[in-house]
C-alpha cells in the first residue's frame, strides 16, 4: 500500500491535484489525506507501506506539525528502510524533528529554523525541469518539462550528499529540481521539487515523471 499525506497549501490543494492526475490504476494503490494527520499521528499506516509520499510542509496554513505518534512511526518506516518521495517543499514536512532534518537531502529552510540556516527562496517565474547529465538509472526515464509561472524553490540547504535528476536555471543559476538521497537505513530518499498552482501540479510533463518516481520506489 501507497499513503499519501497532503496538505491544502495555501488553499490550491497541491498533492489532491497530483493525485488525481495519475492514472486509475496506481490511484487504486494509494491511500490518500489532506489535512488530516490522524491515521499519520496513529501509526497504523507503518505496517503495510511500501511508499510514503508526501506533500505538506509541518505547522504552516493553519495546520499543526504531526506529534510524536507521527514521528515514531516514520522513525520506524525510515529504520526498515522505507522509501519516501517528497513533493515541493515537502523536506520541511517534519522540519521539527532533529532527525528529520538530517536524512533528507535538499531541505527548504524557513525563517524560524532550528539549525539557524538562512531561509531558502521561491522566487516567482516560468520554468523548464531539465534531466541532468547522469548515469542514474531514472536519467533515461524522467522526461523534460516547463511549468508555467509558479514558485521555484531555490537556495536548499544540502543536508546529506545528493545525486541531482532534474535542474532548472534561474536568473542565470542552476538549481537541482528533484534528486535523490539515501537515508541511514538505506531507503531512497527522492525529492520532486516543482509544482504549486493546479496550473503546474496537473501539467502532464510533471504528472509524467511524478508517475515515474512512483513506480521506482513502490517496490
Amino acid at each position: 500500500m501507497i499513503y499519501f499525506f497532503s496538505d491544502n497549501h495555501y488553499g490550491v490543494e497541491p498533492g489532491k491535484h497530483q493525485f488525481e492526475c495519475l492514472p486509475e490504476s496506481l490511484r487504486k494503490e494509494i491511500t490518500f489525506f489532506m489535512d488530516d494527520w490522524a491515521l499519520l499521528e496513529s501509526g497504523e499506516w507503518e505496517k503495510d507501506c511500501e511508499l510514503l509520499i508526501l506533500n505538506m510542509i509541518g505547522d504552516t496554513c493553519n495546520q499543526p506539525h504531526p506529534g510524536q505518534g507521527a514521528e515514531a512511526a516514520v522513525k520506524r518506516y525510515c529504520e526498515r528502510g522505507g522509501n519516501i518521495l517528497l513533493l515541493h517543499g515537502s523536506s520541511a514536512a517534519f522540519w521539527k524533528w532533529n532527525w528529520w532534518r538530517e536524512i533528507v537531502g535538499l531541505r527548504w529552510t524557513r525563517g524560524n529554523d532550528p539549525d539557524g540556516q538562512v531561509a531558502s527562496t521561491h522566487p516567482i517565474g516560468t520554468c523548464t525541469v531539465k534531466v541532468q547529465k547522469s548515469r542514474h538509472p531514472l536519467a533515461k526515464q524522467l522526461k523534460e518539462f516547463s511549468l508555467p509561472e509558479d514558485e521555484i524553490y531555490t537556495a536548499l540547504e544540502e543536508t546529506c550528499p545528493i545525486m541531482t535528476l532534474m535542474t532548472t536555471v534561474v536568473n542565470g543559476e542552476t538549481w537541482p529540481q528533484c534528486c535523490e538521497a539515501i537515508s541511514p537505513w538505506n531507503g531512497k530518499i527522492v525529492s520532486l521539487i516543482p509544482g504549486h498552482k493546479p496550473e503546474c501540479t496537473q501539467n502532464p510533463g510533471l504528472i509524467y515523471n511524478l508517475n515515474v518516481l512512483i513506480h521506482y520506489l513502490w517496490k
